[in-house]
């Protein structure tokens, strides 16, 4: 096996580098698609009087988007708890709720799925599969875990514990949206 000593090959990168043929910054430290989120909880608490109206997933070129449409008094929304946890409890029984994918992503929101009599704004078709997401590259599965006491709660199951951001996209005639995108990829 022929060893090529590290001065050699230094020398080599430090030359072909001016040229344009080998780039003096590795790819692997340039952001994936200009993205620089990261994996670490994003909180926001305001007092709120939302109600969960929808849930629908979108697939764009660099993530998945998972989008939760409010609706209620206020035309922005404020109050929203997405984090990675090991398992993701459903609402009032503390039951876990598995997802498909390697990443649990537990989002609460300071919304209830019901109005104040009780009845319900939103009732997913299929609890396990909220939205369908299949053929995503990131998201797995978006489960319901419930509404309980003013907050909801859903499991997403990821493809990994990839970057995520959450934003409120503020209302006009049809309430605020909460967003929240998964990276494909570091």
């Amino acid at each position: 096996m022929i060893r090529i000593p590290a001065r050699l090959l230094v020398l080599a990168v430090a030359a072909l580098a001016p040229l344009g043929v080998i780039s003096s910054a590795s790819a692997a430290t340039s952001p994936y698609c200009g993205i620089t989120w990261g994996s670490q909880p994003q909180t926001r608490t305001a007092a709120d009087t939302e109600t969960v109206q929808n849930v629908r997933a979108g697939r764009h070129e660099c993530f998945d988007r998972l989008v939760v449409d409010l609706g209620g008094q206020d035309a922005s929304f404020g109050s929203y708890d997405v984090r990675y946890v090991p398992v993701v409890h459903q609402d009032g029984s503390g039951a876990p709720m598995p997802v498909r994918g390697a990443a649990d992503l537990q989002v609460v929101l300071r919304a209830a799925s019901y109005d104040q009599a009780g009845n319900p704004t939103f009732r997913p078709v299929d609890p396990r599969e909220v939205v369908d997401v299949s053929g995503y590259s990131t998201l797995r599965q978006v489960a319901w875990g419930g509404s309980y006491e003013g907050y909801t709660t859903m499991a997403v199951g990821v493809r990994a514990r990839l970057p995520f951001r959450v934003f409120v996209l503020p209302g006009t005639d049809d309430g605020p949206r909460l967003v929240i995108d998964v990276a494909h990829r570091w």
